[in-house]
């Protein structure tokens, strides 16, 4: 028997290995060592938060609140929330809740239904706040937190009588401070959160709640659109602790006061009073004896500067009256017909609202 040729069949198991595409157990001979691997470790990853603790402490003090709204001879009912600031029935809640209300109920987490005397009522439009007062004592008061320490992406829950359907709860995280949003002619509601925790009617003058379940912040908005999701809006607690204590003190918030009544120049005013400017606020009543009738100013004129800032809309200058100080001389430009004019007048205090 012939031998076997050894370089012949070692070219051939090279060969055959290359073709299977398979180790066929070769050993190499060069210097190179395989690449290691080694298992990933378990993530250490904190798990997610129960919100148990948190509902469990501030639901108590959250309420429900029904109106009643008599329009045209017909009773239209109504259903938010609201929750207790301080121990002897004082609850915080929106204003636009209790605007244009014949009668509101107040109903605890215990059950007991107490009705609210309406004269007892401070609302504050501009900020959409007010403040009730129900006879009962001992009640348990939330915590109020600093909205200023809120992060991006912190976790908030928003309790409130959600549908009219009862006391629950949602989850979500904050998506972004500090919003400042339009939602009506002369009303922009500044220094908003906004969230995803899902809101629907009911939540409004509810509760946000941090993940220490202390208030920063009341839900008052909902954008409400087509393709729109996970957007709901609160007003901070920062922002809403003064104006909470002036209704609680005064009943009424007092701020720098020219008392005008205004309407936004568009096209329609151009064309309705033969304007000769596109742009301003439009003056449609003045108050007697106010810094604007002192000023000599009328219905009619439009404002177009104030304390030296330009004025394109209501919203100009309500922000513009705001961020001066009562007692405070100011310049007013506008324009009468084809005139434009300059006057002085020093701001007042508002008044107590009628």
């Amino acid at each position: 028997m012939k031998g076997i040729n050894l370089k012949y069949l070692l070219s051939s198991l090279v060969i055959l290995c290359l073709l299977l595409g398979s180790s066929c157990g070769l050993q190499s001979t060069g210097t190179s060592s395989p690449p290691s691997w080694t298992p990933t470790e378990e993530s250490q990853a904190p798990a997610l938060p129960s919100f148990a603790d948190v509902v469990a402490l501030v639901k108590p003090s959250v309420v429900a609140i029904n109106t009643e709204v008599v329009t045209y001879g017909f009773t239209q009912e109504g259903a938010a929330s609201g929750w207790i600031i301080d121990e002897d029935g004082l609850i915080v809640t929106n204003n636009h809740v209790v605007e244009g209300a014949q009668s509101v109920t107040v109903t605890l987490a215990d059950g007991r239904t107490f009705p609210v005397n309406m004269n007892t009522v401070a609302t504050d439009a501009l900020t959409d706040l007010a403040v009730l007062k129900i006879d009962a004592k001992n009640l348990p008061a939330a915590a109020v937190g600093d909205s200023d320490m809120l992060r991006v992406g912190d976790w908030v829950v928003a309790i409130g009588n959600s549908l009219g359907m009862g006391i629950s709860a949602t989850q979500g995280i904050v998506s972004a401070k500090g919003i400042s949003l339009s939602v009506s002619e002369g009303q922009t509601l500044d220094d908003l959160i906004q969230t995803d925790t899902a809101i629907n009617p009911g939540n409004s003058g509810g509760p946000l709640v941090n993940i220490a379940g202390e208030v920063i912040g009341i839900t008052s908005v909902k954008i409400a659109q087509v393709g729109v999701e996970g957007m709901g809006y609160a007003i901070s607690s920062n922002s809403a602790t003064p104006i909470i204590q002036q209704l609680v003190q005064k009943g009424y918030v007092v701020r720098p006061w020219l008392g005008v009544g205004l309407y936004t120049v568009d096209q329609y005013a151009v064309w309705r009073y033969n304007l000769a400017v596109d742009k301003g606020a439009l003056v449609t009543e003045v108050a007697a004896g106010s810094p604007a009738d002192e000023a000599g100013i009328e219905s009619g004129d439009v404002i177009t500067e104030f304390a030296g800032e330009e004025i394109s809309s209501v919203d100009d200058l309500i922000q513009a009256i705001h961020s001066s100080e009562i007692g405070q001389r100011v310049e007013i430009t506008y324009w009468r017909g084809t005139s434009q004019n300059t006057t002085y007048t020093t701001l007042a205090e508002s008044p107590p609202p009628s």
